[in-house]
């Protein structure tokens, strides 16, 4: 009896080292690096007030209201009265529009392959059926099963379905996450594996994009349990997971969130990010921060040119319906994707993703007091990889001395020079903030040039000085700051399809086409524009240099708008 209990344990641990080494080896599903679209929807009591900051995630509407967010406390205070928790927001969360059918309908129309639903959010606020709490959907005035209603309307469209689900909750009994210091094993045991188990045994997602995960290693979180328990129930030829597991995790596809795109050719990516600056509907977001259509598209194939994919989120208001400027956007690009599709759809990267121009705009600023957070400073400009040359004079009225702080993500320089001299320079990046105090003298002009660079992700820039009293303010000099943004603006994509280059042009069509290449072209290449009905455009290579006549285009042959795909059939034929 001993031994057959030895051996079957034995089967048990080699099926489960299978199962990790499995996913630790990215042997991921072919399908989801094919489709490189989907739809991200953040969906939940957060949706009712809709409200945060221009610059804050408006579903984190739960923690900036209990801690001290006072625009949204304010606004609960004079919208729905004294003595309001967030969970009262309950009995106004009916979704009485809301229609799965019609959902998942614009999804598919906007050329999208799978859907990502928040089953649950950071307020552990559940969408489903779930025995594991009462804070649900079914026992809300909505009395729906949202996941259920989701998941039959994508079996009938031919769409995956793909679940968000936040590993941690800021208002568990057992452990409130980013408030509690004890209680996190309690709760993955008693708490969070039976309710990912259950959300698996019911719907059986093809994708689940797990969050909330930064505090924990993932062995704390045990989440290779909870993958290993969702490839058994699916499939591992089917489901596919994101990296955002805990700390240490080796599992899933890479999710950067709201930037230019990443460099990873071993893995499989795609970019997350609404449609404005917030996944959750925030009614103060202005139109400007929405993303126009051509923003959207030749932001979608920079993604799917470097070898990624996009995620793109909507934003339903509570009563289940999407805003119309979401909708547009989404008809829009599939719009594009239905003449343009097959340049993206299964495609691969080429050797050169994309070719740039050098652009360069002039702004100002009252002080160098910034926070972009996931946006650029101006407007067309990448979100990632720009730099700030900031200048100004400083003459002071007395001598003194003055202390300054500089603080930047991801990095900035700063020099001072009095008549060409060099008084003084130093750096700042994210983890070292420079101080430095320099002793001026009345009436004498003093230079100051900031030069600031973003990488990625985060994105700051604050100059603070102190006088000898210890006022702190933000320092002016003697006008406004000048700054030249520079940054490198993609104007050609290119993917690969079997034999096939596509070129991607963003710019206004002439009457030639020109762009430098890496092969030498097949002399027998047909080239054609998406759309046009196969008119065969003439061609010529020399050095490196192609040259396409477009003369015998007309306006009839474009049937797209803001980003021009030409087929250079046979182009990769060696």
């Amino acid at each position: 009896m001993r031994k057959s209990v030895y051996i079957l344990l034995f089967a048990f641990i080699l099926t489960q080292c299978h199962c990790l080494k499995a996913q630790q080896q990215q042997n991921f599903p072919a399908w989801f690096d094919s489709v490189k679209l989907g739809i991200m929807i953040h969906y939940g009591l957060y949706s009712v007030p809709s409200y945060s900051d221009r610059e804050q995630y408006a579903e984190w509407f739960y923690k900036g209201f209990v801690t001290d967010d006072t625009l949204r406390q304010n606004f609960v205070k004079r919208v729905y009265g004294d003595n309001f928790s967030y969970f009262d927001f309950t009995k106004y969360f009916k979704a009485e529009l809301f229609d799965a059918d019609q959902w998942i309908d614009l999804f598919k129309k906007a050329g999208a392959g799978y859907i990502v639903f928040s089953s649950k959010h950071h307020d552990g606020f559940c969408l489903w059926d779930t025995k594991t709490t009462d804070k649900n959907s079914v026992k809300a005035p909505s009395h729906r099963d949202f996941l259920k209603e989701l998941k039959t309307a994508c079996n009938r469209h031919n769409i995956r379905f793909g679940l968000y689900y936040s590993l941690m909750e800021w208002d568990n009994p057992v452990f409130r996450w980013s408030f509690d210091t004890v209680g996190i094993d309690k709760y993955v045991n008693d708490y969070l594996i039976p309710q990912f188990k259950e959300l698996v045994d019911l719907y059986k997602p093809s994708l689940v994009f797990a969050d909330g995960d930064w505090d924990f290693d993932y062995k704390t979180l045990r989440s290779g349990e909870m993958v290993n328990y969702l490839t058994e129930k699916v499939g591992k030829d089917e489901v596919i997971v994101n990296n955002r597991w805990g700390n240490g995790n080796p599992y899933g596809f890479l999710t950067p969130e709201y930037s230019a795109g990443i460099n990873v050719k071993n893995r499989p990516w795609s970019e997350c990010r609404s449609l404005a600056r917030s996944f959750g509907l925030n009614r103060l977001s202005p139109l400007e921060d929405y993303l126009s259509a051509e923003e959207l598209i030749k932001h979608f194939v920079q993604l799917v040119s470097m070898g990624g994919g996009l995620m793109l989120n909507v934003a339903p208001s509570a009563d289940g319906q999407i805003p119309l400027i979401q909708q547009e956007r989404l008809l829009q690009l599939g719009q594009w994707l239905e003449v343009n599709g097959e340049a993206v759809y299964g495609s691969k990267p080429y050797k050169t993703p994309y070719l740039t121009e050098d652009k360069t705009e002039n702004i100002t600023a009252s002080s160098l007091d910034f926070d972009w957070v996931r946006n650029a400073p101006v407007k067309n400009c990448t979100e990632d990889n720009f730099s700030i040359l900031w200048t100004n004079t400083y003459t002071p009225e007395k001598s003194e001395t003055l202390t300054f702080e500089l603080q930047a993500d991801d990095q900035a320089e700063v020099f001072v020079s009095e008549n060409g001299k060099k008084l003084f320079n130093g750096t700042a990046t994210k983890n070292a903030p420079l101080k430095f105090a320099l002793d001026f003298k009345k009436d004498r002009k003093y230079s100051f040039e900031v030069r600031y660079e973003e990488i990625d992700v985060e994105a700051y820039l604050h100059l603070k000085a102190e006088d000898k009293d210890g006022n702190t303010f933000d320092f002016a000099g003697d006008k406004q700051w000048s700054g030249k943004v520079h940054w490198q603006q993609p104007v050609m994509f290119f993917t690969t399809n079997n034999s096939n280059l596509y070129a991607v042009v963003t710019q206004d069509l002439g009457k030639q086409l020109a762009f430098d290449i890496d092969n030498v072209p097949d002399k027998n290449m047909k080239i054609t524009l998406l759309g046009s009905d196969n008119v065969d455009l003439p061609w010529q290579y020399n050095n490196g240099r192609i040259v396409i006549d477009l003369s015998n285009l007309t306006m009839a042959d474009i049937k797209s708008r803001y980003a021009y795909v030409f087929r250079l059939e046979g182009f990769l034929k060696q």
